[in-house]
C-alpha cells in the first residue's frame, strides 16, 4: 500500500497532524520534497512538536522515516530538529531515520541569497521564507552544488565545494561587489554538520524497493499545497518544488511506483503565508477574530497567515490536480464562534461569474460570490461521532464534501491527535 498525504491548497492544511494521526497503520513515512521553508505541527501524547524537515512519522515508535532524494536539506538545520527531538526524549537512530543519498544540501549562502534577492524586489517581493529554497533549487537544476552523499566522502568534498563556490561568488557579487562567500567558513560547516548525519545516509531507493517487494506500507508526506506547486501553483507565488502526489513516488526514492491511495487535506477555511493572489482574503476584525480562532501563525516563520472564507474553486482545482480520492477536512471546530459562516462558491472575473479555477492574470482580478450557512455555535471539540455533531455542522460538512466533489473521510475537531470524527 503506497498512500500520499498531501495538501489541497497554499499550505498550512494540517498534514503533520494527519500523518500523526495516520501513521500507525503504516511502516515507512517518506518526506518527498521541499526544505525547512514549512512546517507542520503535531500535537499528541508526547507533547507539542514543530518539525519542519523531519517526516511526522518519528512520533510512531513502529516506522521507519524517510528523507527523500527531491528534499533540499539544511544539514545544521536539521542537526539541530535531530538533537531537538532527543533532547525530548525521542529515539532517533539510523535504523528509524534514513536520509537520501541523492538529496541536495542547502548551504547558508543560498539563504544569503533569498534575503538578497527578496530585498532588492522590494515591494514586488514573492513572500519568500528566505530559508534559501528558491536558490538552492536553483542550484540543484543548474547542476552546480553537493548532495548527501558527498557527506559521505570527505577526501574529495573540498574541491567539489570550491569550484561550486568560484562559480557562486560571481552570483552573489551581483548584489552589490562584495563577497558573500568564506570558503573556509563554509567547509568547516560541511564537515562539522555532515559528520555527525553521516550514519544516517544510505540509498533509499534500493532500500525502498526492498521493503516495498516484502509488503511494507508506505505513506509519503507532502510539504505545502497544490497552489504552491511549482508547475501548476499561482506561479510565480509558489514554492520550488513539486507539491503534488504524482512527485511523491519520485521524490521519495521509488520512480516507478503508482499511488495505491491519496488522501487530500484541507481546512474548513482557508489560510495563506506569502504573497500572491488570494481571493477570498478577509480583513480587519473579521479577519482577526478567525486568525485567532484558529491560531493562524506559520509554523517555520511566525508569520501571522493571511485568512479568508472556504474556497470551493480553488479546493475543486486542488483535488483535481492532486488526484485526492478522500479528504481530511482540519479546524472545523474553529468556525464553531460563527452565526453565518461564508463559502465562496465562484469567482467573478470582468463581470463574468466562473466556477473554475484560473492562474496567471485573471486570478489577480478574481472577485469571490458567497454562499452563507448557518453556524452552530456551540464547541464540538469533545465530538468522536458523527452523531455527536451539531446538525449544522454535519450540513456544512456535507456542503463542502458535494461541492468539492471528493468524499470527506476524516474531520478533525481539534489539535491533538485524537480530536477527529471518522466518516
Amino acid at each position: 500500500m503506497l498512500t500520499a498525504i498531501v495538501g489541497i491548497n497554499w499550505g498550512d492544511e494540517g498534514k503533520g497532524r494527519m500523518v500523526d494521526l495516520l501513521s500507525a497503520d503504516y511502516d515507512i513515512i517518506c518526506r518527498y520534497q521541499g526544505g525547512n521553508n514549512a512546517g507542520h505541527t503535531v500535537i499528541n501524547d508526547k507533547g507539542k512538536f514543530i518539525l519542519n524537515l523531519l517526516p511526522s512519522g518519528v512520533f510512531r515508535d513502529n516506522a521507519v522515516n524517510v528523507m527523500g532524494g527531491g528534499m533540499v536539506i539544511d544539514i545544521e538545520h536539521l542537526c539541530g530538529e535531530i538533537k531537538s527531538l532527543k533532547d525530548s526524549g525521542l529515539e532517533l537512530s539510523p535504523k528509524n531515520l534514513k536520509i537520501s543519498d541523492k538529496a541536495f544540501i542547502c548551504f547558508p549562502y543560498h539563504k544569503q541569497q533569498d534575503i538578497l534577492e527578496e530585498e532588492r524586489l522590494k515591494d514586488k517581493q514573492y513572500g519568500s521564507t528566505r530559508r534559501g529554497i528558491a536558490p538552492v533549487y536553483g542550484d540543484k537544476y543548474m547542476k552546480k552544488g553537493l548532495r548527501m552523499c558527498d557527506l559521505l566522502n570527505p577526501g574529495t568534498i573540498k574541491q567539489k565545494l570550491l569550484d561550486i563556490l568560484e562559480w557562486k561568488t560571481i552570483i552573489l557579487s551581483g548584489y552589490g561587489g562584495a563577497s558573500y562567500i568564506e570558503k573556509n567558513i563554509l567547509l568547516n560547516w560541511l564537515l562539522e554538520f555532515g559528520k555527525e548525519l553521516q550514519p544516517y545516509i544510505i540509498d533509499t531507493t534500493n532500500y525502498l524497493q526492498k521493503e516495498v517487494a516484502s509488503g511494507k506500507k508506505v505513506m509519503f508526506e507532502a510539504q505545502l499545497g497544490a497552489l504552491r506547486d511549482i508547475d501548476y501553483g499561482i506561479y510565480p507565488y509558489t514554492s520550488s518544488s513539486q507539491t503534488l502526489a504524482a512527485y511523491a513516488p519520485i521524490g521519495a526514492g521509488l520512480p516507478g511506483a503508482q499511488l495505491d491511495s491519496v488522501i487530500g487535506v484541507m481546512k474548513a477555511y482557508s489560510s495563506c503565508v506569502g504573497e500572491g493572489p488570494f481571493v477570498v482574503e478577509m480583513f480587519g476584525e473579521e479577519a482577526t477574530a478567525l486568525r485567532e480562532a484558529g491560531g493562524e501563525y506559520g509554523a517555520a516563520t511566525s508569520r501571522p497567515r493571511r485568512v479568508g472564507a472556504f474556497d470551493v474553486p480553488a479546493s475543486c482545482y486542488g483535488v483535481q490536480v492532486q488526484g485526492a480520492k478522500e479528504i481530511a477536512l482540519t479546524k472545523l471546530d474553529v468556525l464553531s464562534y460563527m452565526e453565518k459562516i461564508p463559502v465562496c462558491v465562484a469567482y467573478e472575473i470582468d463581470g463574468v461569474q466562473t466556477a473554475e479555477f484560473t492562474t496567471g492574470d485573471a486570478l489577480t482580478k478574481a472577485k469571490p460570490v458567497y454562499e452563507y450557512l448557518d453556524g452552530w455555535q456551540t464547541d464540538i471539540s469533545a465530538c468522536r461521532a458523527k452523531t455527536e455533531l451539531p446538525a449544522a455542522a454535519l450540513e456544512y460538512v456535507r456542503f463542502i464534501e458535494n461541492a468539492v466533489g471528493c468524499p470527506i473521510s476524516y474531520v478533525s475537531v481539534g489539535a491533538d491527535r485524537e480530536q477527529y470524527v471518522e466518516f
